[in-house]
């Protein structure tokens, strides 16, 4: 009776210990989010005339559902971005276009998340439409996704331009079917921006900003865009047409982590 009465308390003693540590880590587990550098705006506080259809808040990108980081559906850039961005549009308002915006800001654990995704070669869900021509087991050799994006710095962001007036875009429909990114513009999924020759987001060759299969109309929508942006400081990625990093960067070195929404802003607009 004493034996077991001994072992009851040894029990007893392990188990509170064991919660007490476990009551110890867990405020340390949920600390509070990051919060953003003060030079971060929303850019609607310095331009509220852009359009912004922030894609990764919503199903319709490539992974096919709401994108980790992405708490509401708001364009944050350093200050020095969006000002320049704002310049841009007050050129382009003059000549009938507005700016659209699909990315801005994107944290690092959204970075992480597309990479889980590319791991999962199950996963082919998105494929007619982003990535028609692309076999998924090549999207890191080729450069679609990396675990570290010019993103997350802030100074970076995925544009287009649209023909005032502006369309409305109507939502995408999880599930629905899906058309190629090269289709032909009346075949790909309604998008009010001018036709660039791709959807957004298109992993293809296509969307080289100067691939020489893209004339005409195309290539003036692609060239009034990047003409525009880099007469004000933006540099263009080659393998996309709506990608643009501001130069100097504020922060070159650094990958932030907070979430996309107004909070992180600490008060800010």
């Amino acid at each position: 009776m004493t034996r077991l009465t001994s072992v009851t308390r040894a029990l007893i003693t392990a188990v509170a210990a064991l919660l007490a540590a476990t009551v110890s880590v867990s405020p340390a587990q949920a600390g509070p989010e990051p919060k953003a550098p003060r030079d971060f705006v929303t850019l609607r506080s310095v331009d509220p005339t852009i359009l912004q259809e922030m894609r990764y808040f919503t199903p319709h990108n490539f992974v096919g559902e709401r994108i980790d980081g992405y708490h509401q559906p708001v364009c944050i850039l350093t200050r020095p971005a969006a000002e320049a961005l704002h310049k841009a549009q007050r050129k382009l308002l003059r000549q009938g276009y507005t700016l659209k915006v699909y990315d801005c800001y994107r944290p690092q654990r959204a970075v992480d998340h597309f990479v889980r995704w590319a791991e999962d070669l199950d996963d082919q869900s998105m494929k007619g439409e982003f990535y028609p021509n692309v076999d998924k087991t090549r999207l890191f050799a080729d450069g679609y996704i990396a675990e570290k994006s010019g993103h997350s710095r802030g100074s970076t962001l995925d544009v287009t331009l649209v023909k005032l007036p502006a369309a409305p875009t109507r939502p995408y429909r999880p599930g629905e079917p899906l058309v190629p990114c090269v289709a032909p513009r009346d075949e790909r999924f309604p998008d009010n921006s001018v036709d660039m020759g791709t959807g957004f987001d298109c992993f293809d060759t296509l969307s080289h900003t100067l691939d020489p299969r893209v004339q005409g109309a195309q290539r003036a929508n692609r060239l009034l865009l990047k003409d525009t942006l880099e007469g004000l400081g933006f540099v263009n990625l080659a393998e996309e047409w709506w990608h643009y990093t501001f130069k100097p960067e504020p922060h070159p070195g650094t990958y932030f982590d907070f979430p996309v929404s107004r909070k992180s802003l600490a008060g800010r607009h």
